[in-house]
């Protein structure tokens, strides 16, 4: 089955930055728009962001705004979410996905925001 393959993922303390990555190995997932989303502990998945195909147009949950960044390379096949003054709210495991019902994600990566 092809997948996403997320990464970047770790234990950071509150106020921290994170930086995460997606990988599309197969052309068929890299769509016009790409998503993250995350799923809390005991809590069922969530919209983060999202981009367009061209990265001009980017939408975020209001959990994110005003602190995060999403952005694609279209050439690597790369998706990249930034996010900074990380809250122990933002503690879940991410995924980046072709819709916002998550296909195409992979395994996810966990972040832990913690003292």
């Amino acid at each position: 089955q092809v997948q996403l393959v997320e990464s970047g993922g770790g234990k950071v303390q509150p106020g921290e930055s994170l930086r995460l990555t997606c990988a599309a190995s197969d052309v068929t997932l890299w769509h016009r728009w790409l998503y993250w989303l995350r799923q809390a502990p005991g809590k069922g998945l969530v919209w983060v962001a999202s981009i367009n195909f061209d990265g001009d147009l980017d939408n975020y949950s209001g959990d994110v705004m005003g602190r995060s960044t999403v952005s694609r390379d279209n050439e690597k096949k790369i998706l990249t979410l930034r996010i900074g003054n990380a809250k122990p709210e933002d503690t879940a495991l991410y995924f980046c996905a072709t819709d916002l019902r998550g296909s195409g994600r992979g395994q996810g990566t966990q972040v832990t925001v913690s003292s």
